[in-house]
């Protein structure tokens, strides 16, 4: 590496550290700020795609119609969307909009785009480092949106969007909200893949979109455009709208997780109460941890697991959920999250059961403080 370079990736990782390394404190009563981000705009069509098909116009359509069930569904739940209309935004300042109001979610929702027109599918990153080339690339070509920025030379320090050692650069610049940013990307792929999708993964790229953000942050691709079938699947909207209903889901899923971990201290003292009181009732409640999920089965072996115990598996709709345990009681299925996230999967999160049916935490909680 020529010493220039160096230098300027130094630097750039200096301006990294002074700007995009802060912890995550969600709101007082959990997710109360979404920030939705549609990909592109204006001067900046993103990917081309079969029938002549802009990304951008794609994905703001998304977009919006996320941000209006979000607000629909959750009427105290401020939405925010970095554009609603065909204009463009820098990258920088798309993350600038989300960190001024102090958002507690990012979400940005893109269209991919191959040389081969066969790749297809879906998938959602979180910042991180590159797992592979293909992630690289989909980050390089992303991230091409500063070149059209006016100064961007000086606006980003010296950061090179075709180089590898920028791109790594931001890799290394993991989020303390990583751990979140990846159990919302999981509830997005779980909700692609019920939905018949081609699951490419939960994976990390170095997005300039996301570095910037102090909350937990997302891009999630929504599919290929340059693959003939799946771009004209993308431009019909009762399939954008299949898109949106999903992505509002897995963020429903996401709210739920979070509002209960971040409850005031009086809540969950009120909550412990009520569940000690009705201890020995057996209101058929079963929460879980769940690890990961497969489009695929994969067998319970332990030795898949890191050593983990009594892993079962849950098939809902046409994927396969992995979770162990069988806990009565909400601050038990908490302390056994915490137990398997210590094992390395810093993503797995609670679910609940009832009559062998996953349902909504809310409602599980719902059904033991009505048991008699």
């Amino acid at each position: 590496m020529k010493k220039v370079t160096v230098n300027c990736l130094a630097a750039f990782i200096s301006f990294l550290m002074l700007t995009s390394f802060y912890p995550f404190r969600p709101g007082e009563y959990g997710l109360n700020k979404v920030v939705i981000d549609a990909g592109h705009g204006g001067k900046d069509p993103g990917a081309i795609g079969v029938d002549m098909i802009q990304e951008k116009d794609i994905v703001l359509d998304i977009a919006l119609k996320v941000g209006a069930a979000i607000k629909k569904q959750h009427p105290n739940v401020t939405v925010v969307y970095t554009r609603d209309k065909d204009i463009f935004i820098g990258l920088g300042e798309r993350a600038k909009i989300a960190n001024h109001m102090n958002a507690d979610l990012f979400m940005s929702i893109h269209a991919d785009a191959a040389a081969s027109a066969q790749a297809y599918g879906t998938e959602t990153f979180a910042l991180g480092l590159h797992r592979s080339k293909e992630n690289l690339e989909t980050a390089k070509r992303e991230n091409q949106a500063i070149l059209l920025e006016e100064n961007y030379e000086v606006k980003y320090e010296g950061f090179d969007p075709s180089s590898d050692e920028s791109l790594i650069a931001l890799g290394l610049m993991q989020q303390n909200s990583l751990a979140q940013s990846l159990s919302i990307a999981s509830k997005v792929q779980d909700q692609f893949v019920a939905l018949g999708r081609r699951n490419r993964g939960v994976k990390q790229a170095g997005f300039m979109v996301l570095y910037k953000t102090t909350m937990p942050s997302v891009l999630i691709e929504t599919g290929f455009i340059t693959n003939t079938k799946e771009g004209r699947f993308l431009n019909k909207a009762e399939n954008r709208n299949l898109i949106s209903n999903g992505i509002v889901t897995a963020f429903n899923q996401y709210k739920e997780e979070i509002d209960i971990l971040y409850a005031p201290a009086s809540t969950k003292e009120n909550n412990q109460k009520q569940l000690n009181n009705k201890e020995s009732i057996d209101h058929g409640v079963r929460f879980k941890v769940q690890i990961t999920s497969s489009p695929k089965s994969v067998g319970t072996d332990a030795k898949r697991f890191k050593g983990i115990e009594g892993v079962e598996e849950i098939k809902i709709n046409n994927s396969y959920k992995y979770a162990v345990g069988n806990e009565k009681s909400f601050e038990d299925g908490v302390s056994l999250q915490g137990k398997v996230r210590e094992k390395g999967y810093k993503d797995a999160f609670l679910i609940s059961m009832y009559k062998g049916e996953r349902i909504p935490i809310s409602q599980a909680l719902e059904i033991i403080k009505n048991a008699k």
